[in-house]
């Protein structure tokens, strides 16, 4: 979809729905003209709009205006938060896909919103764009696509910097586009080697971004014990996809993803119910993949290095066993009590490869990891576990402003005996207690050197069962707002 932004006058703006938000006082703007004002009061006076949030009323062909229709979007009795101001956004999204409006504008300055016009813009552009969404991949006959395919953002005072405001937020509703594809595409066609040739591709359409590929064997002949035993189980024997983004010098920021495309649990097998959904268990790998894009498609002027450790989890003859030990990539053993806590192992030898091929300031890893996190935080917020206090308040502010918030988790050194082995130097799990919290201290043991955060986003990736079944994308909004603040120097962490 297209996004602009309009201060020509409101009669003569020729769209086909001017989306008016208006609160319960039924304050209309003063950019409206008389006639248009007078029609509102007389269709809210009749007692078909109230302005409760949320509510939609329509009128056609509304006097003094040259837009073909007039949609009153409700926004309640107080000011719109952040929040209130986005679901209202994709709620009207969401509600023109289907309609035969190609253009629509909606009027910036009709109700109050406690943050600015750049931030309106900004989250509301990829609001808007997210809520087109549509994953049509294995339809033999796919819905027919939306009419709409501009979106004007309108207000009285020109202000040219709003135009980078909308570029922004369609690139990080992309983005958030490839994550939630990769993460619906069925898991017999998106496999590692699909996720490698993904890359490739995305290096082949950014000049500053340069992939590799480490294969199976390569990963064996360096010493990544942890990371093989989980991919030799299958007959797709994975690979660690790295994408090099050059945008400045200087030391990196590395992002790690868990890209384990599907998940049986290996041998000690997962319940049959919902397996399915094990496909999503690269949604750390798909967000990954999508903050890559959006930093490509931005430009940031930062070095990037991602990380994703790509691989199936499958039960056959070569599978790692319960009680198997193995040494990783970074000398220290570990006992495999659980074979379906797999994805800790791939990602402690992808940490410590890019601490000693690259050397980042910074290292953020992204999981589905746990279900203990998802008992703990539900689908609202993934866990942030971080050494770093700078790090940990950068990413949540992050997700706050995108409202794709996280949760501060402990990281105390108390759990770390859970891990305790009396054979190896660890075990990969550590009980039924604090299970999310235990699975951040063994990844922690594989960062200490290095300014880290670790996010369990097992709540947050995808939803679960019913008609909106699906991919979220997340966290790619706060990773990318994270990246963006970065580039620009704000909130160092």
């Amino acid at each position: 979809m297209e996004y602009a932004i309009g201060h020509s006058a409101l009669p003569k703006l020729r769209v086909d729905c001017l989306i008016l938000p208006l609160g319960s006082d039924a304050t209309l703007p003063e950019s409206l003209p008389d006639e248009t004002r007078e029609a509102v009061k007389a269709f809210i006076k009749a007692g078909d709009f109230s302005g409760d949030k949320g509510q939609m009323a329509w009128l056609h062909q509304p006097a003094g205006l040259a837009a073909a229709r007039l949609l009153l979007v409700g926004a309640g009795d107080k000011p719109l938060d952040g929040r209130g101001f986005l679901k209202l956004v994709g709620q009207v999204s969401r509600s023109l896909r289907s309609g035969p409006v190609k253009h629509a504008a909606w009027v910036l300055d009709s109700v109050t919103v406690d943050r600015d016009l750049d931030w309106q813009v900004r989250e509301g552009a990829r609001v808007a764009e997210e809520a087109a969404y549509r994953f049509d991949h294995y339809r033999s006959k796919p819905p027919k696509a939306s009419k709409l395919k501009k979106w004007t953002f309108w207000l009285a005072e020109r202000n040219n910097g709003l135009k980078k405001a909308a570029a922004t937020g369609k690139a990080v509703a992309e983005g958030t586009a490839l994550a939630k594809d990769l993460g619906n595409m069925a898991p017999n066609d998106c496999h590692p080697d699909y996720l490698a040739q993904r890359a490739r591709d995305l290096g082949k359409q950014y000049e500053k971004l340069s992939v590799k590929v480490i294969t199976y064997a390569q990963a064996e002949k360096m010493g990544m014990g942890a990371f093989c035993a989980v991919a030799r189980g299958s007959a797709r024997k994975g690979c660690l996809i790295v994408m090099d983004y050059k945008g400045a010098a200087g030391k990196p920021v590395s992002l790690v993803g868990k890209g384990i495309t599907f998940d049986t649990g290996g041998i000690s097998l997962k319940p049959g119910a919902t397996m399915d959904e094990m496909k999503y268990d690269m949604g750390g790998a798909a967000s990954v993949f999508g903050s890559v894009k959006t930093v490509c498609e931005l430009g940031l002027p930062i070095h990037l290095v991602a990380v994703v450790a790509a691989a199936e989890n499958m039960p056959d003859g070569e599978a790692a066993r319960p009680g198997d030990i193995v040494k990783t990539l970074s000398g220290q053993t570990v006992e495999i009590l659980n074979t379906d806590a797999e994805g800790r192992l791939v990602l402690c030898d992808a940490l410590t490869y890019v601490q000693q091929k690259h050397k980042p300031h910074t290292v953020i890893d992204i999981a589905t990891l746990t279900g203990a996190c998802v008992v703990a935080l539900g689908a609202h917020a993934q866990a942030v576990y971080s050494n770093d206090d700078d790090l940990s308040e950068a990413l949540l502010d992050a997700g706050q402003d995108t409202g794709d918030r996280g949760w501060p988790m402990p990281l105390w050194e108390d759990y770390q005996s859970q891990l305790d082995s009396p054979f190896a130097d660890m075990q990969n799990i550590g009980g039924p207690k604090a299970g999310s919290i235990t699975a951040a201290c063994f990844l922690h043991r594989f960062a200490r050197d290095v300014k880290w955060a670790h996010l369990d986003i097992a709540g947050t990736a995808w939803v679960s069962g019913g008609k909106d079944k699906g991919g979220t994308g997340r966290p790619v909004p706060m990773l990318t707002r994270y990246l963006m603040n970065l580039a620009g120097g704000k909130k160092k962490g």
